[in-house]
């Protein structure tokens, strides 16, 4: 099955005189199940709907291509944040977009969902117009925007869409169009979970539901708007369940923003068959003068085989796009797959991935969360493991066996990532001693994060002791298994919650342990997350108690210089933050010390390799899936 047309041309030549749908896209167009766009064009085509690609338009004559689609416009900003995708968390412009062609920075424009609906409605009127994808999904509520440094309203109203759809859109896009193809106006699509509408405040039937503070309220840049906004965060979380979740409403002026409970997770059945439609699993043909298009790289012999996350992590967005609840691929759907890979001529005998959110989740947290959903007002894993949930990892471990004896595979790795918590607290260790003696390509990312355990808890994540824990039986396990691996940390600077002496701290373990890690996140406040608030308001919306916030950019140079003590470039941001703390003791040449009080010792090591400053972060490395 050939690519989807993204030109006139290409449309004409399928006998088309125009599309049911225009799906407008601020990623170049990649036909790969890693792909929203991708995925949602191939879905609606299953259903036997007609589809057209406009990615990146520029022009009023680019939006004018295929017409006015016989049913409606589809528009999302692409695989990440626009924002994200543009600006890196001290707010510099990227030089490079990995999801655009040739890695070009500038083809998609700022907030581009907002962009490309406001071109639709002052070029085609009142055409149907739906958004979706990560930028929609995580600003359907007012939210505070990190580059504004401002609460914006519901991105809904700022678009002038018609509806919203949020998380993950398969199921809700079929019956928005078979609706829509049956004669429905799309305002009248007021019923489908998983989606978002805006009603007159007037015109609106009261219903049970949870409503949130107002945006008049929560926009307010006073101590009581901030504790609004809080509030109003809290609510959003707390309802965002397939099981239990409420209807949610927000008050902007004289509308309402109406959110209906998210849709169910898709079942085995439903994800293998979204997996089994026909993706070229390559970047479109006429990106090839310009270079390709780099995002494919990461993914294009990998396999997504889970969504959702249990985890919920403060500071990752996921859990609030996919939900708590997992649902996963079977194994025969992922071997296909694998097998459909290992026949693509440019492929070497690796698979490089073999993950999701989370690899190692592929059942609910507990059996009670497919009955009553997801806790309200706890976690699954922090900050300490629920004694409810149940660790095994048989299937995970029983899929990875058959992949490594698929035809022309010569080795199946585990990149994505590993919740290490939960790979401890399994008493079997057949899967951890599988994955280093099989599946590990001599690192093994993971995620501890920080090492200060009340830092931990306002990221949403286990003591350090765990990860100490997981850390030395990996070693054990290597060592005996005859092998040179390593673990490379993630790590954070900056959070909510973390002071200079935090930072310092963590500092001090990578001196002990001899670390020199070359990429280090500072954090970076998106939409949509229970962190971000904490960045905004000051307060954990769960309690509404005051967090220390390190906001200047003066003090985030500072504590993430300390992550990197040993770049001759940090040195001076390293002194400062020592002088202010008072670690005096820590400035000095002695096997402690951090830094030289005059430069660096004769015969210090050079400095690790620097990483690619354009680098995307957490939030898009996950988001992408």
């Amino acid at each position: 099955m050939p690519f989807l047309p993204i030109t006139k041309e290409e449309m004409e030549q399928r006998g088309w005189e125009r599309p049911d749908f225009v799906l407008v896209t601020g990623d170049a167009y990649v036909d790969h199940p890693s792909f929203g766009t991708a995925i949602i064009s191939r879905v609606l085509e299953h259903h036997g709907y007609t589809v057209c690609i406009l990615p990146q338009p520029q022009t009023d004559a680019d939006y004018r291509r295929f017409g006015t689609p016989r049913l409606a416009f589809l528009v999302n900003g692409g695989n990440i944040d626009p924002m994200v995708a543009h600006y890196t968390a001290a707010k510099r412009k990227r030089s490079q977009d990995a999801y655009s062609p040739g890695g070009k920075a500038g083809l998609r424009p700022d907030r581009a969902t907002i962009v490309y609906c406001r071109a639709i409605r002052r070029l085609f009127g009142d055409v149907p117009l739906a958004i979706g994808g990560l930028e929609a999904s995580l600003r359907r509520f007012a939210h505070y925007d990190y580059w504004d440094d401002a609460v914006r309203p519901s991105i809904l109203f700022d678009s002038g869409a018609d509806l919203l759809m949020y998380g993950m859109g398969e199921r809700h896009i079929v019956e928005i169009a078979r609706r829509l193809n049956e004669g429905e106006p799309i305002a009248a699509l007021t019923d489908i979970r998983g989606t978002c509408y805006g009603v007159k405040a007037c015109d609106f039937t009261p219903v049970s539901s949870a409503e949130c503070p107002s945006f008049e309220l929560v926009s307010a840049p006073t101590d009581s708007g901030k504790r609004q906004y809080a509030i109003s965060c809290r609510i959003q979380q707390e309802e965002h369940d397939p099981v239990r979740g409420r209807t949610v409403i927000q008050r902007h002026g004289e509308r309402i923003l109406v959110q209906n409970p998210p849709s169910p997770p898709l079942s085995t059945e439903e994800m293998d068959e979204v997996y089994s439609l026909p993706y070229m699993r390559d970047y479109h043909p006429s990106y090839e003068a310009a270079g390709g298009v780099p995002g494919i790289e990461e993914v294009k012999f990998s396999v997504i085989h889970n969504r959702g996350c249990f985890g919920a992590c403060n500071f990752c967005a996921l859990a609030y796009h996919q939900g708590r609840q997992i649902a996963c691929r079977s194994h025969d759907s992922v071997v296909r797959e694998v097998e459909t890979i290992a026949k693509m001529p440019d492929f070497k005998g690796y698979i490089h991935d073999v993950g999701g959110p989370t690899a190692n989740f592929r059942q609910p947290s507990c059996k009670g969360q497919l009955k009553r959903g997801c806790c309200k007002d706890k976690k699954c894993l922090a900050p300490e493991m629920c004694p409810a949930v149940e660790v095994t990892h048989d299937d995970y471990l029983t899929l990875l066996r058959r992949l490594r004896q698929v035809p022309g595979v010569k080795k199946v790795f585990v990149r994505s990532g590993i919740r290490f918590d939960y790979l401890i607290a399994d008493k079997d260790e057949r899967f951890f001693k599988e994955l280093i003696r099989h599946h590990v390509s001599g690192q093994l990312k993971v995620a501890p994060e920080h090492v200060s355990d009340r830092v931990l808890k306002y990221m949403g994540k286990p003591s350090f002791k765990v990860y100490e824990k997981f850390r030395q039986r990996f070693y054990e396990l290597t060592k005996s298994d005859g092998k040179k691996q390593y673990l490379v940390p993630y790590l954070m600077s900056s959070h909510p919650g973390s002071t200079v002496n935090d930072a310092i701290k963590l500092a001090q373990f990578l001196k002990k342990e001899g670390l020199h890690p070359e990429q280090v996140q500072d954090f970076y406040p998106t939409p949509g997350t229970v962190s971000t608030c904490m960045f905004y308001t000051g307060l954990d919306p769960n309690t509404l108690q005051p967090v220390y916030v390190p906001r200047t950019p003066q003090e985030k140079a500072e504590q993430r210089a300390l992550l990197q003590y040993y770049r001759p470039e940090n040195r001076k941001l390293v002194l400062a933050a020592l002088q202010k703390a008072g670690r005096h003791d820590l400035i000095g040449h002695g096997a402690g010390c951090l830094v030289a009080p005059d430069g660096p010792r004769p015969g210090t090591p050079p400095p690790a390799k620097r990483p690619n400053k354009n680098k995307f972060s957490r939030y898009s490395r996950k988001n992408k899936k």
